[in-house]
């Protein structure tokens, strides 16, 4: 999926009120950590991911491996917090997040 910069601007504003509902500790990014981001997605489609560490080149490596094992949108990247969106795969829901068109 492709964004345009309006529809990430407008992302990354309903982003800044959400909490973390995932969390990267120290094992990185394992099996079960991708399950939970996924389940994550799925439900809200707009998530923050809380990374433990100091390093910003690591914590962007996995904003970037995250973005490509789960189908997911880069939205914003800032400190610690990761903001990624997937629309929602289930045809039968309508999508939880709305974005402007062009």
């Amino acid at each position: 999926m492709k964004l345009n910069p309006k529809q990430i601007t407008h992302l990354r504003g309903l982003a800044h009120s959400l909490s973390p509902v995932v969390m990267i500790a120290d094992k990185g990014l394992t099996e079960n950590v991708l399950k939970e981001i996924n389940i994550a997605l799925n439900s809200h489609e707009l998530i923050k991911i809380k990374v433990a560490g100091d390093d910003r080149n690591v914590r962007k490596a996995l904003y970037e491996a995250i973005c490509e094992q789960t189908d997911a949108v880069a939205i914003h990247h800032i400190g610690k917090q990761l903001v990624i969106y997937r629309a929602s795969d289930t045809i039968k829901e309508k999508n939880k997040v709305q974005i402007p068109k062009l």
